[in-house]
């Protein structure tokens, strides 16, 4: 059992004001000072990305669909900084629908990150995807907006979609890391693709008992984000037990 009265005070004694910020956010919905929320989105490159402390210069896919997530702890998804992010994500898009790290990370990167690497890819592509998806409504990016899901990024995210289905196996597992599953399950599930997500979610529920508390969390807040909470719950009961 988790003890989140200890984990709250962990953060309120070891965090720093963003930290502490976006606690207060997630637990109580208390406005964020504008001045943190520019501290929180320093760095950003002039083209939308946030560059990896591990890439120097290099706008990194993972870095900021990072940010983006901190971003959205602290309810600033509709500011400017998270708007040219998701441009920037969109622009980064291949021609297969999928994502990939610049190739001069290559030597810089991690393994979850690195470029060529058909694993990297494709978490690389469920994180953009994902975020395309959840923030696009939430973001209001520039051009025409398209109300369909996926908000101003609905093709950019059908064509996500299409291709993380095309990646997995038939038995709904997927050739890369753990927390590709839940981020495709989520990007699956808004696109009414229910059939792939659902064997996507089928997989985490056999994994579920093993995973570590970090993992549980993500999992959780990833498919509660995409509106998709039941199965979560049902899991959760489960593995308590």
């Amino acid at each position: 059992m988790v003890d989140l009265e200890a984990a709250i005070g962990f953060v309120v004694a070891h965090g720093d004001a963003v930290e502490r910020a976006r606690l207060s956010w997630l637990r109580n919905g208390t406005v964020v000072p504008a001045e943190l929320l520019e501290t929180a989105e320093v760095g950003q490159s002039s083209d939308g990305g946030w560059p990896a402390t591990w890439g120097g210069e290099v706008a990194s896919i993972d870095a900021t669909c990072f940010r983006l997530a901190e971003l959205d702890d602290l309810g600033a998804l509709g500011r400017p900084a998270a708007r040219r992010a998701l441009d920037w994500l969109a622009s980064r898009q291949q021609a297969d629908g999928g994502w990939e790290e610049d190739a001069s990370l290559a030597d810089s990167a991690p393994e979850w990150a690195r470029p060529g690497d058909p694993e990297a890819g494709f978490l690389a592509s469920a994180n953009a995807g994902f975020w395309l998806t959840v923030a696009g409504l939430d973001a209001r990016a520039s051009g025409p907006l398209d109300h369909r899901v996926g908000g101003a990024y609905a093709g950019v995210v059908q064509a996500a979609a299409h291709s993380l289905a095309a990646r997995l196996n038939p038995d709904g597992s997927w050739p890369s890391f753990l927390a590709t599953g839940w981020l495709s399950a989520a990007v699956l599930h808004r696109q009414e693709m229910f059939q792939e997500s659902a064997r996507i979610q089928v997989v985490l529920a056999d994994r579920m008992p093993k995973m570590s508390p970090g993992n549980v969390a993500w999992l959780a807040a990833t498919l509660r984000r995409a509106a998709s909470t039941r199965r979560t719950g049902s899991w959760c009961g489960r593995s308590a037990g």
